[in-house]
């Protein structure tokens, strides 16, 4: 469960503030202006599209998983850290990466005709455009899958640093991806914000030094209270509509 830091002020709506905001909240201005998002699941709702391709492809391979148990390990990873934990560590890269191009590919055929933004995304995306905030991107997901979302959803104009698993050599929980948006952004980590929405990511979160908030369109929010190192996260919301979010803009 997660620990306070001290007393929480008692004006804070629903109980949906964590902790972890206590103290900036107690601060005279927060100098939080720079975001970086997560895309599938956080952004864009993929991830029951992205189980749908898992479903294919498994399969296929004669593998059989725990939805739940393969979610909660995961999502965050790149392709190339999720097959070898899958068929064994002496995968040759060459068979990584024709799985990982088949399996990407059947999620794209998939999702094209069901292309959606979690709710309230784009409407908060253009509130950060007009307080002047920082925006980055940082995904696991290949970069034919982030040019699908990013131009099926009219979303690349908002962001001024994209990262996905081309950029990195390591996926989340590994602080890596966040690390290299926040430098691209010129954003030391103290001063970034993570939004995410797989365990994974918020540990990501946590090691890079950053705070987080967290979508829960993959986990609920008792899964969350659940979680260890859990002191950075600022907000549980369900999407993007949620009111306790304003409190990011004060």
């Amino acid at each position: 469960m997660l620990a306070a830091d001290g007393p929480v002020n008692a004006e804070i709506p629903n109980g949906r503030c964590f902790p972890a905001f206590h103290a900036v909240l107690c601060s005279k201005k927060s100098p939080m202006r720079t975001f970086i998002f997560d895309m599938d699941g956080t952004l864009a709702d993929t991830m029951p599209t992205h189980q749908l391709a898992w479903d294919a492809l498994l399969p296929e391979l004669g593998i059989s998983v725990d939805r739940d148990d393969f979610f909660s390990w995961s999502a965050g990873l790149t392709n190339r850290e999720i097959f070898p934990r899958l068929l064994g560590a002496d995968v040759p890269i060459a068979e990584i990466n024709r799985l990982s191009d088949y399996k990407e590919s059947l999620f794209r055929e998939l999702y094209r005709s069901q292309m959606s933004l979690v709710q309230g995304a784009d409407a908060f995306l253009r509130r950060t455009t007009a307080a002047g905030y920082a925006r980055g991107l940082g995904t696991a997901a290949p970069p034919h899958n982030v040019d699908l979302v990013l131009d099926g959803l009219n979303l690349r104009h908002h962001f001024q640093a994209i990262v996905c698993n081309a950029d990195v050599t390591h996926g989340k929980p590994d602080p890596e991806i966040f690390l290299l948006a926040a430098k691209r952004l010129g954003a030391l980590p103290a001063d970034c914000v993570v939004f995410e929405d797989a365990p994974a990511g918020i540990e990501a979160a946590r090691r890079a030094g950053m705070k987080c908030v967290v979508i829960t369109s993959t986990l609920t929010r008792e899964q969350v209270e659940a979680l260890n190192n859990a002191q950075h996260i600022l907000h549980v919301v369900s999407d993007f509509t949620d009111e306790a979010l304003s409190a990011l803009f004060a």
